[in-house]
């Protein structure tokens, strides 16, 4: 038989009594002392054997709590301070990139007037060379033409005179120019 039946047993058997205070608020007296005496036992024990140990569990909750006020406090910090370093970042990035494109326009310009000036430099030069290129084939040219005429101007005075003289014009020359050149070379040999 269980401990609850037991109890339930001799609660029927003692039959029913009727408790009656002396007031309708406040149990009898010896319920207040008894309930009073066991109140104070159980909160010595409590004080005494788990209040070491619930302060100890406070102190530690406290510190971890404070730990990580400070912990959020320095992550703050260094987040705002990291927000400062990008602004200025940003800052550094925007005069950065205006100082680029200066520069760059800058570049630009001087690469522009240093084309045209080289352009400028290179068509003057094939201008020279080109006269120059020029007046060497003309002189080439007209060297050529006067070698030319002069061969066809020869041709054609040979021919001309091959028309105009006869066999025997042309044998009397010849033996002329003969006795010419034997006098002129009889009288080398003498002096």
């Amino acid at each position: 038989m269980s401990v609850l039946a037991r109890v339930s047993l001799f609660l029927a058997e003692e039959g029913e009594e009727t408790y009656e205070s002396h007031h309708w608020w406040l149990p009898e007296t010896k319920e207040i002392i008894w309930g009073g005496l066991a109140f104070l036992i159980i909160a010595w024990a409590l004080w005494k054997f788990a209040g070491p140990p619930i302060r100890k569990a406070m102190a530690a909750r406290t510190e971890r709590i404070q730990k990580q006020l400070d912990d959020s406090a320095k992550a703050k910090a260094d987040a705002e301070a990291e927000v400062a370093r990008v602004k200025a970042s940003l800052r550094d990035l925007s005069a950065d990139k205006a100082k680029i494109l200066d520069d760059a326009r800058a570049t630009a310009e001087r690469m522009r007037v240093e084309g045209f000036a080289r352009n400028d430099a290179e068509v003057v030069e094939l201008e020279t060379r080109s006269a120059a290129d020029i007046e060497a084939a003309r002189g080439r040219v007209q060297s050529e033409v006067s070698g030319q005429v002069a061969t066809l101007s020869a041709d054609a005075a040979e021919r001309i005179v091959r028309q105009q003289l006869d066999d025997q014009l042309l044998r009397e020359l010849v033996e002329q120019y003969i006795a010419n050149v034997g006098a002129a070379g009889g009288n080398g040999g003498r002096s």
